[in-house]
């Protein structure tokens, strides 16, 4: 380095200017783009629907010897993103099935915040009809009415301008599931006279807020 300055004493100031030129000329490519931007952003806010301790019907197979719980639960199918059943204080060898007419997406992975290189787009299924067998007493069904991330929470959208983002936007978020109704059934083995317990969770999503996204230009 020191032989290539003694070569040539503007060599320094000649690197030192091609840097300043590039800082300017990446600071206002940056600056551009944010006074005038195609991307914008979005939130929306989750509405969660809670349907504890839903009465069931019992029904005794005396032949087969098994006891079935079975409920209806009416769902809202706007917008809606998750869905949760879980059946509790159950015995030994139960089995719990959800059915949804219109399909859920489903795996036993989903929502295992220790699953590893799990993703519900490429793994989960819809579902018609779904199994969860008991462990611990516990079943749990865990699923989505949609496995488009852009239907839930943040997203981005590339738009002409900010009236535009809003309704493709909304394109993303808003949907209507094809069913209300899950068909919810617990399946014991033996003659049972105490009922499980059942608890059924929703989601669902609203679009909030939409802005222009910008990037601090200093930093």
């Amino acid at each position: 380095m020191r032989k290539a300055l003694a070569q040539n004493p503007n060599l320094l100031r000649t690197l030192l200017g091609l840097s300043f030129t590039l800082i300017f000329l990446l600071s206002y490519a940056v600056y551009a783009n944010t006074i005038s931007t195609s991307y914008y952003t979005y939130t929306t806010t989750s509405n969660e629907q809670i349907s504890a301790d839903v009465d069931l019907a019992r029904n005794h197979d005396a032949e087969a010897n098994v006891t079935s719980w079975s409920a209806n639960v009416t769902m809202d199918r706007y917008n809606l993103t998750w869905v949760e059943v879980t059946a509790s204080a159950l015995a030994d060898g139960a089995v719990l099935r959800v059915q949804d007419a219109a399909g859920l997406y489903t795996h036993p992975l989903l929502g295992d915040a220790e699953a590893d290189g799990f993703s519900c787009v490429v793994d989960c299924r819809l579902e018609v009809m779904t199994e969860r067998a008991e462990s611990g007493g516990t079943a749990t069904f865990l699923a989505l009415a949609t496995n488009d991330p852009a239907a839930r929470s943040n997203g981005t959208v590339v738009s002409n301008d900010l009236e535009a983002a809003w309704e493709d936007a909304a394109a993303n978020v808003e949907h209507r599931h094809g069913s209300n109704v899950l068909r919810i059934t617990i399946e014991e083995p033996g003659n049972r006279s105490t009922a499980p317990t059942l608890s059924v969770r929703t989601v669902n999503e609203e679009l909030a807020d939409v802005t222009a996204f910008n990037v601090d230009v200093a930093s």
